[in-house]
C-alpha cells in the first residue's frame, strides 16, 4: 500500500490529485503496464475507494468524485491523505438480460454497438446494470436501442 498527501486540483470540472512518481512507478510494475487505465484501490481521509488511475494531457491523474470525498469539487486546495494499490480484482460488468435481449432482437442496432469503441460499449452496459428499478430499465434500455439507431441522445453522448 501507497501512502501519500496530496493537494485536490481541478481541471474542467473534475477535481484531481497528481499521484508521486515514485508510486506511479510501484502501480506500473504490479499492474505490469504503464499505458492505459490502470484500476486501484485505496483510502482517502479514512475511506475506502475504487477507482481507475488514468493518464490525461500527458500526466497520471487520480480523479477524486463525490462518492470517494463528499463534496470533492468544494475542496480545490485542500490537502488530503490517500493511500493506493493496484487492484487486481475483476471488474467485468455484464450486460443486463434486458439489453441483451434487444440487441439481439434489433440487429441494426446490434451491429451499431459492436463497431463502438469498448469504452462505449462498457459505458451503456454499466450504466444500464446499475440502475434499480424494472421501470428505468426498460426505459433506458429502449433509450440504449434508440440512440445506436441515431435516433436520440444517451449516457450524455450524441448520436453514434
Amino acid at each position: 500500500m501507497n501512502k501519500f498527501s496530496a493537494s485536490i486540483e481541478i481541471i474542467g470540472i473534475n477535481p484531481f490529485v497528481f499521484v508521486p512518481e515514485s508510486i506511479l512507478e510501484n502501480l506500473f510494475k504490479e499492474a505490469g503496464k504503464n499505458k492505459g487505465a490502470i484500476p486501484i484501490r485505496g483510502v482517502i481521509n479514512d475511506n475506502p475507494y475504487r477507482q481507475t488511475l488514468v493518464k490525461y494531457s500527458g500526466d497520471w491523474r487520480l480523479y477524486i468524485n463525490t462518492t470517494m470525498l463528499k463534496n470533492s469539487p468544494k475542496r480545490i486546495g485542500e490537502i488530503i491523505e490517500l493511500t493506493v494499490e493496484y487492484d487486481s480484482s475483476d471488474r467485468t460488468i455484464s450486460a443486463h438480460p434486458k439489453l441483451t435481449e434487444a440487441l439481439k432482437a434489433n440487429k441494426e442496432a446490434l451491429q451499431v454497438f459492436e463497431n463502438l469503441r469498448p469504452s462505449l460499449q462498457f459505458e451503456i452496459v454499466r450504466y444500464i446494470a446499475h440502475l434499480k428499478t424494472e421501470e428505468s430499465i426498460d426505459k433506458n434500455v429502449g433509450r440504449a436501442i434508440n440512440f445506436l439507431l441515431g435516433n436520440e441522445r444517451f449516457v450524455g453522448r450524441d448520436k453514434p
